[in-house]
């Protein structure tokens, strides 16, 4: 009865996927998601329905291939296939080939899939696509645990820079101990102690290049008649371009008048590392509602300093770049004081961080219950894998 019941909802679950699919391929075709700020379609997703970053991107690869593999997608709708088994063959599988693993999904389950996608012949002289690096941590009670995922040309260079690092933790702590002081002795430094020590080479040597915060200088010369700013030895900027330089960085302003300085501004806005730490503790994400960016971030005067805006805490929010460009390219606005944050979009309509579900309306979809894969073992010495067609000659 339990299991005949998980079937039945899973095949609901999947019809609904499907539903789910088609209209994030609308958004996706019409390109409505850069009106609400979001960086991406997956963005959007993740914010909208509240769901994960890998499950979003997953819904958005099988919307932007929609087109590409009908009968995966009519299988979703009818609660026979799942996102997960749609998905991997929307982000791997080769054009062509939605009749062949159509029919496969009925019976493979997620990993068979993913294999049989990697035994697809390339054609002469096609590359895989470049790996995807990702860095991702999980927090516990006690710990936070890093999981980082490199191409092996750069996991190369890693393992030769944390290498080195450890041989001379090593070498120190031999020269500081000798063979009579070893019961007494801290341990031998170990890969993780090696880990840190690169971070903190790295975190110096960043330190000692800009220590006055997390930008640079910028010259700036403004004409105070036709209100126009160009970049030392550089092109004009637009009134966009020229505050978001200006936003988090050491400003100095010189004014003219028909081409010839008059006078210098004072540079004395830069948000020094105290107000930095107050921010980030007070904001700890991009101020956008739907961004969880955490790393980047930029430090945004709410009313610009140019205008008059003060460089205090209640005048300043965290922006990821994205977001920070969007606002000061017009696609978003923002306006404060910061307890107070309003970001409206490009229609004006407030954006709000709370996800789109609510209690249902209608019915769930009338469809079978979901069968899923058969559970057997592959056999791959008899599997026939997908033939792409070979490029015309002409």
């Amino acid at each position: 009865m339990v299991f005949e019941e998980l079937a039945e909802l899973a095949g609901q679950r999947n019809a609904i996927d499907g539903r789910i699919v088609e209209l994030v391929a609308e958004l996706d075709r019409d390109d409505l998601c850069g009106m609400t700020g979001a960086r991406s379609v997956a963005a959007v997703v993740a914010w909208k329905l509240g769901t994960s970053p890998s499950n979003a991107n997953t819904i958005s690869a099988v919307a932007h291939r929609l087109s590409e593999f009908p009968r995966c997608t009519q299988g979703m709708l009818e609660g026979r296939l799942s996102l997960d088994q749609v998905g991997v063959i929307a982000q791997r599988a080769a054009d062509g080939s939605d009749e062949h693993y159509a029919q496969l999904a009925t019976v493979a389950t997620v990993g068979q899939l993913r294999t049989a996608i990697k035994l697809e012949p390339r054609p002469d002289g096609a590359s895989r696509p470049e790996p995807q690096r990702a860095i991702t941590n999980t927090s516990g009670e006690d710990t936070t645990t890093w999981k980082i995922t490199l191409p092996h040309s750069e996991a190369a260079t890693f393992d030769a820079a944390l290498q080195s690092h450890h041989d001379a933790l090593v070498a120190d702590w031999k020269r500081d101990h000798d063979a009579d002081s070893a019961d007494n002795a801290p341990p031998l430094p170990n890969t993780v102690d090696a880990f840190m020590s690169l971070v903190e080479a790295g975190w110096d040597t960043d330190v000692a290049r800009r220590p006055h915060g997390q930008r640079t200088t910028v010259v700036v010369h403004l004409d105070v008649e036709k209100h126009t700013g160009q970049l030392h030895l550089g092109p004009l900027l637009s009134d966009g371009d020229r505050q978001y330089l200006t936003c988090d960085a050491t400003c100095e302003a010189w004014f003219e008048r028909d081409g010839q300085p008059i006078g210098a501004s004072r540079t004395t806005r830069t948000i020094n590392r105290r107000l930095r730490r107050a921010l980030e503790h007070r904001d700890t994400t991009c101020a956008v509602p739907g961004c969880s960016a955490t790393r980047g971030l930029h430090a945004h005067h709410i009313q610009h300093w140019e205008n008059g805006g003060p460089t205090e805490l209640h005048n300043l929010v965290l922006l990821c770049p994205y977001h920070h460009r969007a606002h000061h390219h017009g696609d978003i606005t923002i306006t404060g004081p910061a307890h107070q944050l309003t970001v409206t979009d490009s229609d004006g309509d407030p954006l709000s961080s709370r996800s789109l579900a609510r209690p249902p309306h209608h019915p769930p979809p009338t469809v079978p219950p979901c069968p899923g894969p058969t559970g057997e073992r592959a056999d791959w010495k008899w599997y026939q894998p997908f033939q792409p067609k070979a490029p015309p000659e002409n």
